[in-house]
C-alpha cells in the first residue's frame, strides 16, 4: 500500500472527527438548548478550555490537511530528484502528526478532567457549584445521585455524553495522528510506497 494514500485515508478521517469535535464542545456552552447558562457563566471551567474547538478541531485540521496534500506531493526536494522531495515531504508530516497528537491529546486530557468532575449545577440548597466534584467520578456509575442537579435539566446527561464523545474522538484522533508518525517515517526511510514498481505512481 502507498505511504501517501494511508496518509490521505488518515486525514479525511481527521477532517471528521475535528468537525465533530468542534460540534461537541460547541454543544456544551447549550445545556438543553439553552443559552442563559452561558451567559451567566454557570458552565463547568473545562467548557470554556475549548478542548474540542481548539485541540481536537484546528489543531486536527492543520495536519490533516498536510496528510491529505501527501498523495500528490510532487516536489523536487533536498536533494533535487523526486525521491528525496517525497522522502522529505513523508518526514516532514510526523512534524503535523505531532501537532495532531498535542491536540488530540490535550482534548482527551481536559474531557477526563470534565468527566470527572461533573457539571456546574443548581443543587437543592440553591447554590451553583460542582455538585460531584468530591465524588472522584463514581456519581458516573450512580443515576441515582444525578436527581441533585435540579437545575439545568439533565446537565449530568449532557455533560456526560458531550465529554464522553469528546474523550472518545479525542482518542482516535490521537491513535490517528500516532499511526501517521509510523507512516510517515516508514514513508521517508523506504520510500514513499511500499514496492520500488510503485514507488511514484500508487
Amino acid at each position: 500500500m502507498c505511504y501517501g494514500k494511508c496518509a490521505r485515508c488518515i486525514g479525511c478521517s481527521l477532517v471528521g472527527l475535528a468537525v465533530l469535535c468542534i460540534v461537541a464542545n460547541i454543544l456544551l456552552y447549550f445545556p438543553n438548548g439553552e443559552i442563559k447558562y452561558a451567559s451567566e457563566n454557570h458552565l463547568s471551567i473545562y467548557v470554556w478550555l475549548f478542548s474540542g474547538i481548539i485541540g481536537g478541531g484546528l489543531l486536527i485540521f492543520l495536519p490533516a490537511f498536510v496528510f491529505i496534500a501527501l498523495e500528490h506531493e510532487d516536489c523536487c526536494g533536498c536533494c533535487g530528484t523526486e525521491n528525496c522531495g517525497k522522502r522529505c515531504a513523508m518526514l516532514s508530516s510526523v512534524l503535523a502528526a505531532l501537532i495532531g497528537i498535542a491536540g488530540s491529546g490535550y482534548c482527551v486530557i481536559v474531557a477526563a478532567l470534565g468527566l470527572a468532575a461533573g457539571p456546574v449545577c443548581l443543587d437543592y440548597n440553591s447554590n451553583w457549584n460542582y455538585t460531584f466534584l468530591d465524588t472522584e467520578g463514581q456519581y458516573l456509575l450512580d443515576k441515582t445521585t444525578w436527581s441533585q442537579c435540579i437545575e439545568p435539566q439533565h446537565a449530568v446527561e449532557w455533560n456526560i455524553s458531550l465529554f464522553s464523545i469528546l474523550l472518545a474522538l479525542g482518542g482516535i484522533e490521537f491513535i490517528l495522528c500516532l499511526v501517521q508518525v509510523i507512516n510517515g517515517m516508514l514513508g521517508g526511510i523506504c520510500g514513499y510506497c511500499c514496492t520500488h514498481h510503485q514507488q511514484y505512481d500508487c
